[in-house]
């Protein structure tokens, strides 16, 4: 029996209600953390609520570009610092009251507000006064930059012009969420029946280790074009299990290369329904500087020169990725990274030393963070984990303990210094390299290592308060030489390749883009009579193409 045979006879598990079949059912990999817009950092979370609500802005699903959403249009002031939307008049919630800018105003200022703990509360600082709000400086909302005008005007006043804040209109932490339930129920909004949406779905149930079920939003301004009526989103963290549900047609769409099993990598990735693609994406290590030996940037040095990345992504990864000696992927739009440093275990050595551990002696052992998907855990993980285990002892002369935890955990001992050494990712939110550099300024809830350098945050806010992108461009490259080539609070090993895999003469509405965004609107299932009528409307428009041609040919 060959292997691929070998993994579709894993058994099915798991009782299925009876209930009506989804449109379209999709494995998403983690289990979601939350629903709850101002608060998911994980991509899993945000590819759920990205269908139950909307921004000012939505990203167009080919491109990946802004495109109005909730605003239907919008003006810039020639110096780029006043934004002025106009939301269109016949929005409403899924439970049938209206939107208006009094609740894009709440919405934004509920992120920033300390007490609901958002770590991408740092997507608005570029509001004015929004920094100081979040960090309690100033307790008045009416001073941060964004206002009603009226009931579909809202003016937003920028410190600096920021080419990427469309985009960041798109972004989930920038939603409009419903102030009615959330006064109303607290924390426990999300469990409000029916959840009210701004999206183009709505919430049926979310059950944890089950699925998450969506259906159509009537209500959505732009219900006519939403494709697709159910959709069910699976948590499914093994890779055997997700291959096995989408052979036998349990599934529909699975995204990410970790739900592709990597002794199969080779032969799947030939077949036409496994689709490859360039996106903005790189995996890296945290060190918790707050530790020591980590506090000593020759330590943390040592470490990054004493890895072989070629070896992981030959010998592990196997997708077509590149190794990264830097944390901003090539192919960012107005940059190019400083080259970081490079394997040398010779060097590594001679900082270990210098440090006071020659060989490796009186190195304290330490532990290495790794998370376990949903449904038995992605092996890549524990895969890099090891290899590294390897390299460090053989080359360095130290030991490292490896710590796997379940994802919700995993980001709480993240969020709270609570490891050594963490893997880590991060996938662009939009096409600029602030969305990279910016999360490890000091105060940054992204930041998550301990690392404070007020140089690298002096360069980063210059960076963005210069509109000239040559310039801009240089000054990202300074505070990227002082994060991956001086300092070093991390180490970048490889450039994520987007791979995902559904049938596209059975699924439309997926594209490659560089941000691997794929909005669940667009999604739908072709029927095998529409199969049938798109073939024939084929084969007679190839037809009247010859036909033209001949005739042309002819007449000239």
């Amino acid at each position: 029996m060959s292997l691929l045979a070998t993994v579709l006879c894993v058994p099915l598990t798991g009782c299925v209600p009876a209930e009506q079949r989804a449109d379209i059912t999709i494995l998403n990999g983690a289990e979601p953390v939350s629903l709850d817009p101002a608060i998911i950092v994980g991509q899993a979370d945000m590819r759920v609520v990205q269908g139950l609500f909307e921004g000012l802005t939505r990203l167009d699903p080919k491109t990946s570009r802004p495109i109005p959403g909730l605003a239907e249009r919008w003006e810039i002031s020639p110096d780029g610092k006043i934004y002025t939307f106009h939301l269109r008049t016949n929005l409403l919630w899924s439970t049938g009251e209206p939107i208006r800018a009094d609740d894009i105003v709440y919405s934004w200022l509920r992120a920033l507000n300390p007490a609901t703990a958002s770590e991408y509360a740092g997507q608005l600082f570029y509001l004015k006064n929004a920094e100081d709000f979040s960090a309690g400086k100033i307790k008045d909302p009416a001073l941060v930059g964004v206002h009603a005008v009226d009931p579909f005007t809202i003016r937003v006043e920028l410190n600096h012009p920021t080419a990427f804040f469309l985009d960041l209109c798109a972004f989930p932490t920038l939603y409009v969420v419903p102030r009615q339930a959330i006064e109303k129920y607290g924390d426990r909004w999300l469990k409000a029946k029916p959840l009210p949406s701004s999206g183009p779905y709505e919430l049926v149930y979310w059950h944890l280790n089950d699925k998450v079920r969506l259906k159509k939003n009537p209500r959505y301004w732009d219900a006519a074009n939403t494709q697709s009526d159910i959709i069910d989103i699976l948590p499914v963290g093994s890779a055997n299990v997700a291959i096995n549900l989408y052979e036998h047609a349990e599934a529909d769409v699975v995204w990410d290369a970790q739900l592709i099993p990597s002794e199969l990598l080779d032969v799947l990735l030939k077949r036409p329904d496994f689709h490859t693609f360039n996106y903005l994406g790189t995996y890296f290590v945290r060190f918790n500087v707050t530790k020591k030996p980590f506090d000593d940037p020759r330590v943390r040095k040592a470490l990054a020169l004493a890895v072989d990345k070629k070896r992981i992504v030959e010998k592990i990864t196997k997708g077509g990725e590149q190794t990264a000696s830097h944390l901003v992927p090539g192919g960012t739009a107005n940059y190019d990274s400083p080259d970081g440093l490079d394997y040398n275990p010779v060097l590594a050595r001679k900082l270990l030393a210098e440090a006071g551990y020659p060989d490796g002696k009186k190195f304290p052992q330490f532990q290495y963070l790794f998370n376990a998907s949903a449904g038995g855990g992605s092996k890549i993980h524990e895969k890099v984990a090891v290899e590294l285990q390897q390299m460090w002892r053989d080359e360095l002369g130290i030991n490292m303990e490896l710590r796997q935890t379940e994802w919700t955990a995993y980001l709480s001992a993240q969020t709270q210094l609570d490891f050594d050494l963490s893997r880590s990712s991060w996938i662009g939110d939009y096409d600029d390299a602030q969305t990279f550099l910016g999360m490890f300024t000091s105060n940054d809830g992204n930041n998550r290592t301990g690392w404070k350098n007020p140089g690298y945050d002096e360069l980063i806010r210059k960076a963005n308060d210069e509109p000239d992108l040559q310039a801009r461009g240089k000054l990202f490259q300074q505070a990227e030489t002082i994060l991956v080539r001086d300092e070093l609070p991390i180490i970048p090993l490889y450039f994520y390749v987007g791979i995902n895999y559904f049938d596209t003469n059975k699924i439309q509405g997926i594209y490659p883009n560089i941000l691997d965004n794929h909005p669940l609107q667009y999604i739908r299932k072709i029927s095998s009579s529409s199969r049938r009528e798109e073939a024939h409307s084929s084969a007679v428009d190839s037809q009247r193409s010859q036909s033209l041609l001949t005739s042309a040919a002819t007449n000239h």
